[in-house]
Parts: structure tokens; sequence; C-alpha cells
């Protein structure tokens, strides 16, 4: 039987994929430094969910879940436990999607992100180069696009303009990963994930901030009065798109032209992937969606745009949708009720 690494297992696409591949017949090892960038008890209810005691869990020693799961608490800046963990394991795939989130946070804690996020994901190609894997699929995101105003956006689209540090790392990712992947024939595929959103989401992103809010009958704060655009993309679409992708591994690109290279193309087993709804949403639509499923009228605060935003992501998905017929199925409405309920319920 085949087994993967999941590293960010207790964040929130991390606990959905590893549900996701458990559910497939895949051995999964989830690692996770459960961080406090946000309140640690979400993150050992997902774990929970999984199967894991958190009063079981031991720094670098491995903790039994349901169905062959295995989680490790380790931080990936740990290179010598890192390394040990690929010896044993035997990993065929890794799923790389530990990073530190946030746009915002990142301008006031910047050493953060240099540290998980680029030396961290350094780690993970090191690992992978020491200890081959069919196939290393990694979290990039959509905020690479930085100040390109062209939407949607391709992957072809140049990304030299990020605007903030956040950004500024996933790209990093991407460069970095492509080195390796032409250096040592890693197959590796990043994937630019476009606003992720349902059950089990992240407390400091705009489905959870305004339902709380509106719930508890406080003002949200909207930003840009309210004109921004995005692509908001449901949690069960976006698992089955990186499962799909893991066992889809990048192949070279035989049509690839150097003399004018594409940035969506590579003469090295790589590649980039938007992955998305590829249908934005008006924010002000989207706290209607809210108040629709929770019964209650948003309180409303408009404020000018703040650094490191972007007015709008829409991805263009035509490519991953040629390579593994991927596409989007849940509509904002659907979605925004499944996460409603699921919050009533939990919180």
């Amino acid at each position: 039987m085949k087994k993967v690494l999941v590293t960010g297992a207790a964040g929130f696409i991390g606990m959905h994929t590893v549900m996701k591949l458990l559910s497939e017949g895949f051995e999964v090892v989830g690692l996770d430094n459960i961080n406090d960038y946000y309140d640690v008890r979400l993150k050992y209810a997902r774990l929970e969910e999984l199967g894991i005691d958190k009063n079981n869990i031991l720094y670098n020693w491995l903790t039994d879940g349901h169905d062959g799961f295995k989680f490790l608490q380790l931080d990936l800046e740990d290179a010598g436990n890192l390394n040990n963990l690929f010896a044993k394991q035997n990993f065929s795939f890794v799923i790389n999607l530990a990073a530190q989130a946030g746009v915002r946070y990142s301008i006031t804690n910047p050493r953060n992100y240099i540290s998980s996020n680029i030396i961290g994901f350094y780690n993970i190609l090191e690992a992978c180069r020491n200890y081959p894997v069919e196939h290393l699929v990694f979290a990039s995101s959509s905020s690479v696009y930085g100040l390109n105003k062209s939407v949607p956006f391709k992957e072809s689209d140049h990304t030299a303009h990020p605007v903030s540090l956040y950004a500024a790392t996933k790209k990093s990712n991407e460069v970095i990963g492509h080195a390796y992947s032409q250096l040592y024939n890693i197959s590796m595929t990043g994937l630019r994930f476009f606003t992720v959103y349902g059950p089990w989401g992240r407390p400091d992103m705009a489905p959870f901030k305004f339902t709380k809010a509106i719930l508890e009958g406080k003002e949200i704060d909207v930003y840009n009065h309210g004109e921004m655009q995005r692509d908001f993309t449901y949690i069960d679409d976006i698992v089955e798109g990186v499962y799909k992708i893991m066992l889809s591994p990048s192949l070279v690109d035989s049509d690839y032209d150097h003399i004018h290279p594409s940035p969506a193309s590579s003469s090295a087993p790589y590649r980039i992937l938007n992955i998305g709804n590829s249908s934005p949403v008006h924010l002000i639509k989207f706290i209607k969606a809210i108040e629709q499923a929770t019964g209650h009228k948003a309180k409303i605060n408009m404020m000018d745009m703040q650094p490191g935003d972007v007015q709008t992501t829409y991805a263009d998905t035509s490519k991953i949708s040629n390579e593994i017929n991927y596409k989007s199925k849940t509509n904002i409405q659907v979605g925004i009720s499944k996460f409603v309920n699921w919050y009533s319920n939990f919180i």
C-alpha cells in the first residue's frame, strides 16, 4: 500500500486532504507543528476528527489515529528529524500544505514567513531529493499574481510583482521548486489555491470572521468599501483536485520553447496549476449568502483597501481541467450554508 505524507495536517485543507486519502485506502502520515497563529483548540479538534488524542502527542513521535493514519508533531525547520522520517517511512507521495498563512500577518511578523515558508519548504525539497518520491505536490497561492490586473489569472501570466511578503514566499517556493525539479528530476506540482472555504476553516478567513460577527450582532469590516471579488472555492472541490493531481505526476513538457519560454511550461517534470472556482463572487453577495444562511442581518463597517490586498482574484482553470477533468461544483450559497451549519454546531 502506498504511503502519503501530508504536511500541515492539523490545518484546514490538510485535515480534509487526510480524510480523502484515508477514504481512498492510502496510508497517511500527517505532520504539523501546531503553532499558535490561531486558536490551537481548533487544530486539536481537527486532529480529533482523525482519531488523534492531543494528550498522546509528543514532539517527533508518531501517534496512531483512525484507519492507518499516524500523526507527527514536527516543525519543517527541523531538518534532521524530517530526514529521519523520510528515511523510515518510504513515502510514495508528499503533499506539502504546511506554511505560515495570512497576508496581513506577514506585514507584522515577516520572520515567521521566511523560516516556515522558505526554510521549511527547502527542507522538504532536500528530503525528497535524498529519499525520492513519485510526486511532490505543494501549496502555492493566488496571491502570487500580485499587481496583475488581467483576469482571469492564467498560469502563463508573469508573477514578478507580489504585494505581500506572504505572496513573495509562495513565489519563491515555485522558483526554488523548479530548480530542484530541473536538477534532481523530481516530479513536482505547485497548486495556486484560490480562497478556500468550508467546514473547519481558519478563524482569520472571511467566512469564519463574518459569520461570527453576524451571529454576535457585531460590525464586520469590509475593505475597499466592498469593491472586492474573490474566487471562493469550496473545500470538497479543492481536495478532489489535490487528490487527482497527486495521482497524475508532472512530466517534462516536450513542447517547451527555450527561445520564448512560457511561465506555464517547463523542460523539467514540473508544473504550476490554478485550482479555484473560476467564478469570482462580489464581497457584498458573499455577505448576503451568510445573512441568508444565518437568518441575521450584517452590520457593515466600510473601510479602505488594506496593504497587501488585491481587489480581485479570478482563476483560469482550463489547464487543470484539461489535465485531470477538474471542475469546481459547489456554488457559494450551498457552500456557505454548509459552513454556517458546521460553525453553529462546532462553536
